[in-house]
């Protein structure tokens, strides 16, 4: 089963309730981990696993074990966690939200699906075939493969949906370097001409697309596999097409369940699409609802929820021995991280523009930051091990890619005093806090997110740890959809936030571009250099389809990031799901090949924890 998150380009949030913003669109139903070690771990007891206090997310199964008749039918409730409502973009070529990504999840997914080891299979709603040089795909929708309305998925469709997200009134956030990439899309963007000469439909279920670069980057993710219903939008401005009732109220998608009825912000029913081209789909329903981080564990021991879309682990140590439950875990392809704003987003050219007058564009002061906290003590005091030390923005879901021999900025408050000294941060006037070289004023606004009972205790601590080696930061917390408009999401960066804690889910591409390029608007920090731009195109040039030297660039990419410190990043995370005894045929993480049509109950009503 795909993963219920939003990895489109979006995949961020707190830290306590990890609300994400995907950084490269890979939603949906789709294969996941092998299932050959689902179950290496036969000790469903994982209180009895704990270390010291400490678990390790190896303890954990990553498929459910209940092997039960399932009933005929049946109903589920899947808790989407969040202290804030969802926002209601529920289209993949128009949201930006990870909850509307969730949502999206359950009736909508890709045409394409990928392996393991994040390739692109022939086992999707769609087929393809790469030309000998390697920069036309020919894609081939199935003939089963229909819109909930029952009118046929077609090429038109997905060539549709490439041209709203690269016309000029686009107000979306999908269109990247991934999409200027196809031969004639800048142009078609640019208003020089009315089609994109890369993309031919060739009849009713064919589509060929034409690349100006070939990349390994193409079979790993880049491609955009979302279609978008011609017949229901292409009557509309382009403008308007994410604020319709289209696709705020009635959405429609072609994926396993559809949405019936829809509480703006609060719950969705989904029925089964009987339709659906994998097969009739087991479960005759899904409701979804959004609950509070603070009620997880209440809604959940109550049976008031069968699953959730996120478990705060730092509450698994007092609920690891829930009866009701069996918990699945996985490493995610997540981390949390410290962002510092080094300028704001250029609208017109539509890429970063780094400001050197900043407070934080000073990167000696950076490099100190990140010495002064101690993210091994946080993952273990905080999250009981469940989360634990990040040392570079590649995380170890990609093991081809991740450098476990970089140790990142290893904690060290005493070389980072050294460093603001060296770089002339000094406390002048004695009152416990430095000033710049300058010689002015040097506070620091730090802006974090609500979300669970640890959400303002850890912000707190990084505060408290800055402080020790004299720096000055203020920090404000905010709810989720504040935080990212505020960080700049629709392109207007809040000038008072000078560093932030946030968190993303990365796609299944390794490609860094769509959250650290200077075209991409999730690069918050707004950095951009020669040298990051060099280090990222070769990452994705027809070299790199040498695996060695595509993994000799991003080690590379990520020395130089740990050098400069735009962003750092603190815990790699976890994917930590606890499912009610009575669900079946449910999986997370990458690979296994297990679908949501599959989804069953054993029994007509969730089991209540004695």
């Amino acid at each position: 089963m795909r993963k219920i998150k939003m990895t489109s380009f979006f995949v961020m949030g707190s830290l306590a309730s990890l609300l994400t913003l995907t950084a490269c669109a890979d939603n949906g139903d789709g294969p996941e981990e092998n299932m050959d070690d689902a179950n290496e771990n036969e000790d469903n007891s994982l209180a009895d696993n704990e270390r010291d206090g400490l678990y390790s997310i190896e303890d954990f199964n990553n498929h459910t074990s209940n092997d039960e008749e399932a009933i005929e039918g049946g109903s589920i409730t899947y808790g989407l966690v969040s202290d804030t409502p969802f926002e209601g973009t529920l289209n993949w070529n128009f949201y930006s939200g990870a909850l509307d990504g969730e949502v999206l999840s359950w009736f909508d997914e890709p045409l394409l699906t990928w392996d393991e080891n994040y390739v692109y299979t022939n086992d999707g709603a769609a087929i393809y075939e790469v030309s000998e040089d390697g920069r036309t795909f020919t894609f081939t929708i199935r003939d089963n493969v229909n819109w909930h309305d029952g009118e046929p998925v077609t090429a038109e469709d997905w060539a549709f949906a490439h041209e709203v997200i690269g016309h000029a009134e686009y107000d979306g956030p999908r269109y990247t370097a991934d999409f200027a990439n196809i031969e004639g899309m800048e142009e078609y963007h640019q208003g020089e001409a009315d089609s994109i000469s890369g993309i031919e439909v060739i009849d009713e279920k064919t589509l060929s697309i034409t690349f100006i670069e070939v990349s390994p980057s193409l079979l790993t993710g880049s491609i955009w596999a979302y279609p978008l219903a011609k017949h229901i939008f292409e009557d509309m401005e382009t403008a308007d097409m994410s604020s319709s009732p289209e696709v705020r109220q009635n959405p429609i998608g072609f994926g396993p369940f559809k949405a019936e009825s829809i509480v703006p912000g609060e719950s969705v029913v989904f029925t089964k699409n009987e339709d659906y081209w994998r097969g009739e789909p087991n479960l005759d329903e899904v409701v979804l609802k959004v609950i509070n981080p603070n009620t997880v564990v209440q809604e959940l021991r109550t049976g008031g929820v069968d699953l959730v879309s996120y478990f705060p682990d730092n509450q698994f140590h007092d609920n690891a021995d829930m009866s009701n439950v069996e918990w699945l875990g996985t490493t995610d392809r997540a981390y949390s991280y410290i962002g510092f704003k080094l300028g704001v987003w250029d609208e017109e050219n539509e890429e970063a523009a780094p400001n050197p007058d900043k407070p934080v564009s000073n990167a000696a002061l950076r490099r100190a930051m990140w010495h002064a906290v101690d993210n091994t003590a946080v993952g273990e005091q905080f999250y009981h091990g469940l989360r634990w030390n990040a040392t570079t923005l590649i995380p170890p879901s990609h093991p081809d890619f991740h450098d476990e021999t970089n140790p990142g900025r290893e904690y060290d408050p005493e070389l980072a005093e050294e460093i603001l000294e060296e770089a002339g941060f000094e406390d002048i006037n004695n009152d416990g806090f430095r000033e710049t070289p300058d010689g002015e004023e040097l506070v620091l606004t730090f802006a974090s997110m609500t979300g669970s009972d640890v959400a303002e205790p850890l912000a707190q601590y990084y505060v408290q740890a800055w402080e020790e080696i004299g720096l000055n930061v203020e920090l404000e917390m905010m709810e989720f959809n504040t935080f990212y408009d505020r960080l700049g999401q629709r392109g207007e960066d809040d000038p008072e936030i000078d560093l932030f804690l946030g968190a993303w889910t990365v796609g299944i591409d390794v490609d860094p571009r769509g959250l650290y390029g200077r075209n991409a608007i999730y690069n918050f920090s707004r950095y951009a250099s020669d040298e990051n731009d060099r280090l990222l195109t070769e990452g994705v040039s027809e070299e790199a389809f040498d695996l060695d030297y595509r993994q000799d660039v991003y080690k590379e990419w990520q020395e130089y990031m740990v050098d400069q410190v735009p962003v750092f990043p603190t815990l790699y995370l976890p994917e930590l799901v606890p499912i009610n005894n009575r669900v079946k045929n449910f999986a997370i993480g990458d690979g296994t090949g297990v679908y949501r049509h599959e989804i069953a109950v054993t029994a007509e009503e969730a089991e209540i924890a004695e």
